[in-house]
């Protein structure tokens, strides 16, 4: 293969050459790596198989004959366990027949040997593409399909502006971050926003929430389980890991992580390497973690509720969010940031807030933090029917804590003294545990609460 002027690609690929001529498999590893990609390169059908299994790909090409072996076979097997493959069939012995038949079995292009550099340049340019168009498409269904709008993260507060400053930095690299502070702080929105200014952008962001699944499910959440490992799997899932692969995964209340999972996630930071559940295989990713908690990590290492080396391997760069109260400056532009959100989403044109709402929302404490805020601002524009937002579209938990701050109001729902109960206890403890002990419930009631009270 003649050299040609190097073309970067839409993004990084994990590229599987299949052919069992060494000197092909040697040139393509070259033109591959010499555009960034990861390169694998095998002569046998079982060994392609074999990677296939132990890390996932983007694109394969696959010689139409492997010794004694079938391509054609190796195509149909590729494509039934990775359906997104973009499989490319190359062959010495071209024909009409064998082309259609290479698509029938799900490769996305044929190339006749012997080949140029420029028609396999052209391929993958086009492949690369088509690639990362579904990646996007993937992220923005994602989108579509959450619930809560990403709020702005401009700030006035110079905490909040290094923070911003530290999470850009830190995004270009594939380091392990750990964001921490109160529940409600915006670690989500931040742990998204490193995700979209890294190199990793244009490939999945995957959130997994610690408490919510109990130890045997979320281990098959994260990791992926094959078909019989357990009652009621019915079918192969791939797990958040492999889904992920290339781009970041968020763990969510890392600190509710199960010891019997610890070990295995330490692993996989460590090495990259993982196994489903009920499979013996070793599997490799390439997935960023960023994880987050709101829990007193290093107590729950003195009391052996949590792994020393894992909190040492998660803690490499680690990111503080201020509690709302803290950054009172702040609220008046995010509930305006929130209400443009709100005002599309409901067909209205609400133009702001009064001054006495500001003046509320202001001097409130704001015990769930963002999230409180995105909650209250949701409500009030569902029923406010004026231009402005007055103190009487905002919930009595706010505007009475602010006018009878030490009288609690006696026409509260049991419901609303639930809510505020429930928030008072998250502010006062470590943990999701903690407050569940005190509480009375398990984690998982107290995790549905939260999500019911947005929390």
């Amino acid at each position: 293969m003649e050299h040609t002027e190097q073309t970067l690609p839409v993004s990084t690929m994990n590229v599987l050459v299949a052919d069992d001529e060494k000197n092909i498999r040697k040139a393509m590893t070259i033109f591959f790596e010499s555009r960034r990609h990861k390169v694998t390169a095998v002569g046998r059908a079982s060994d392609a198989l074999a990677e296939a299994a132990r890390q996932s790909f983007d694109l394969a090409f696959i010689d139409l004959r492997l010794g004694t072996e079938n391509g054609l076979d190796l195509v149909s097997a590729l494509h039934a366990g990775t359906p997104w493959l973009k499989i490319v069939v190359i062959t010495a012995f071209a024909s009409v027949d064998t082309a259609v038949e290479a698509m029938k079995r799900g490769a996305a292009d044929y190339l006749a040997k012997p080949f140029r550099p420029g028609q396999l340049e052209l391929v993958l340019e086009r492949l690369a593409s088509v690639r990362a168009l579904e990646q996007r498409l993937h992220t923005l269904q994602d989108d579509l399909h959450r619930h809560e709008p990403d709020i702005s993260l401009t700030s006035v507060h110079p905490s909040m502006q290094w923070i911003l400053e530290l999470a850009r930095q830190v995004s270009v690299s594939d380091a392990v971050v750990l964001l921490r502070g109160p529940s409600g702080t915006g670690k989500t929105v931040l742990a998204r926003h490193i995700h979209s200014w890294s190199r990793r952008a244009e490939k999945p962001f995957g959130v997994i929430s610690c408490p919510s699944l109990n130890p045997e499910l979320l281990e098959s959440e994260l990791f992926g389980h094959i078909k019989g490992a357990f009652t009621g799997a019915l079918r192969d899932n791939p797990g958040r890991v492999s889904s992920c692969e290339g781009g970041t995964l968020f763990l969510d209340e890392i600190g509710d992580l199960p010891l019997s999972i610890q070990p295995k996630l330490l692993r996989f930071l460590q090495e990259r390497e993982y196994e489903r559940v009920g499979d013996q295989r070793t599997r490799k990713a390439d997935v960023r973690i960023i994880a987050a908690t709101n829990a007193d990590l290093e107590s729950s290492v003195a009391a052996g509720r949590f792994r020393e080396d894992l909190y040492y391997r998660l803690n490499i760069f680690q990111i503080t969010l201020p509690a709302l109260a803290e950054r009172p400056g702040d609220i008046g532009a995010l509930a305006a940031n929130m209400l443009s959100l709100f005002n599309v989403q409901n067909h209205k044109l609400i133009q702001g807030f009064t001054p006495e709402a500001l003046d509320i929302l202001g001097n409130y404490a704001w015990p769930g933090n963002i999230r409180e805020l995105r909650n209250m601002v949701e409500r009030a524009v569902i029923l406010c029917t004026t231009e402005k937002i007055g103190p009487e579209m905002l919930p009595e938990s706010i505007a009475t804590t602010f006018h009878q701050p030490s009288c609690p109001d006696v026409r509260l729902t049991l419901e609303a003294v639930e809510e505020l109960h429930i928030r008072k206890v998250l502010v006062a403890t470590a943990s999701l545990h903690e407050a569940s002990e005190i509480l009375g419930i398990d984690k998982a009631t107290l995790w549905r609460k939260r999500k019911q009270y947005g929390l």
